[in-house]
């Protein structure tokens, strides 16, 4: 090891934990990732597979807030709540309405998260080359597609936070709409086309080429669940597992959804929830979008991939131990029915396949990105909500820079995990 070389864990192989992992390594330390489970099979697996600097309005917002209310009515709109979790969620609740509440704080929640995402696609593309990746990451931008006038507008204070952040798009009216892309549907009247955004064909294959090659750096990868840390006087000692013991001298906890109760052993209450994400894949599926498309009305993500066709993004809210609610998925090929007319609205089974996974949310769409209160070696990096694999490459350069003794290139006083004190 090289002279300043420090010997870090890095608790969570999925694609923050990867990314942070390959950013420290490359920073001349000797790294190791504990996970239970292979690279990118938590979150990553089955996300839409978006790149999009774009996506830095906070999810709780006044015009979402407006808006659950109704969702809630539907059992199987973007956005449910199993009534059973209801007490136990509720403090997050509270917390959530109180974050989004203010347009000042939702501005500056933008803000904040521009910082982290702005710069995602570059921090992104060395580690890909480095693992001959290229092949897995398209740059074609995303598309926002509106059914009526009155959706358009009810977007519009989103669009105008992008705007002030810097985002920029493209209008399309509908005769531009059909050029782009002639496979969605006619009713269509109006369409967004970020350019500066791009997607995964394939999240999980992606994540495994990159743990693929910080192991071929000379990285280590154990299958064991961390348990807990040694730390004495403040500085850490070992990283306990379910196996081995690990020397180590920093430690990064970027285990997602799972990650509160390690949080917790070394100093921080997060309120951290699992929003549960459900997917749907389509074999050979008869009808495409160009590039990602976002359904406004429904809110999902048709995305082109590798396998085929990913449908994704509804919102479940039932905790880590619930078992899925499959309609959620199947509920997906109808909506996308209704957006890619090509596309049958039932399919034999062997066409499909379905995925629940947790996606791990912080009440105001920020994660905690930092040093730990116990021990200035251990560093949380969890809670990245919607833009997990957006955010993670740029994740991994701040970490980088952390673990190094170096500061930080972003402020992170907005994603300190004490900003949740007091009643909200």
């Amino acid at each position: 090891m090289a002279e300043n070389s420090k010997k870090v864990v890095v608790v969570g192989a999925g694609m923050v934990g990867v990314c942070a992992a390959s950013y420290i390594q490359r920073a001349g330390h000797q790294v190791t990732i504990v996970d239970p489970n292979p690279p990118g099979e938590g979150a990553s697996f089955g996300n839409a597979g978006c790149f999009n600097p774009s996506s830095l309005v906070p999810i709780a917002g006044p015009d979402t807030l407006k808006r659950v209310p109704g969702y809630l009515l539907d059992p199987l709109g973007p956005l449910a709540i199993r009534w059973r979790y209801l007490p136990k969620i509720a403090p997050w609740l509270l917390r959530y309405a109180y974050a989004g509440a203010s347009a000042d704080r939702v501005a500056r929640q933008a803000e904040a998260l521009k910082s982290l995402i702005s710069q995602s696609l570059d921090a992104l593309m060395p580690l890909v080359k480095a693992a001959n990746a290229q092949s897995l990451v398209r740059r074609d931008g995303i598309l926002v597609v509106y059914r009526s006038e009155a959706s358009w507008q009810a977007d519009a204070r989103a669009w105008e936070i992008r705007r002030r952040n810097g985002i920029k798009w493209d209008d399309l009216n509908v005769d531009e709409l059909r050029q782009f892309d002639p496979s969605l549907a006619r009713d269509l009247i109006r369409a967004k086309y970020i350019p500066g955004n791009g997607h995964t064909v394939d999240p999980h294959g992606l994540v495994t080429a990159l743990a693929d090659a910080f192991v071929a750096d000379g990285g280590r990868i154990v299958r064991v669940r961390a348990t807990g840390f040694d730390i004495e006087n403040g500085r850490l000692r070992t990283v306990h597992t379910s196996g081995e013991s690990i020397p180590a001298d920093s430690a990064v906890i970027a285990t997602g959804a799972h990650s509160k109760s390690l949080a917790a052993m070394v100093g921080d209450r997060v309120p951290l929830e699992t929003e549960r994400g459900y997917h749907l894949m389509v074999n050979n599926a008869d009808a495409m979008p160009r590039v990602p498309t976002t359904d406004a009305e429904f809110s999902f993500v048709a995305t082109p991939m590798a396998a085929g066709l990913r449908l994704a993004g509804t919102v479940e809210l039932a905790g880590l131990d619930a078992p899925p609610n499959w309609q959620r998925s199947r509920m997906l090929l109808a909506r996308a029915a209704n957006l890619l007319p090509g596309l049958p609205t039932a399919l034999p089974e062997d066409r499909l396949s379905m995925w629940m996974g947790h996606r791990p949310s912080l009440p105001d769409s920020l994660p905690v990105l930092g040093r730990s209160r116990r021990s200035a070696d251990v560093f949380l990096a969890f809670g990245h909500g919607h833009v997990g694999m957006t955010a993670a490459p740029y994740t991994g350069v701040v970490l980088a820079d952390l673990v190094s003794g170096r500061p930080a290139p972003i402020d992170l006083t907005p994603f300190r995990s004490d900003r949740f004190r007091g009643p909200f």
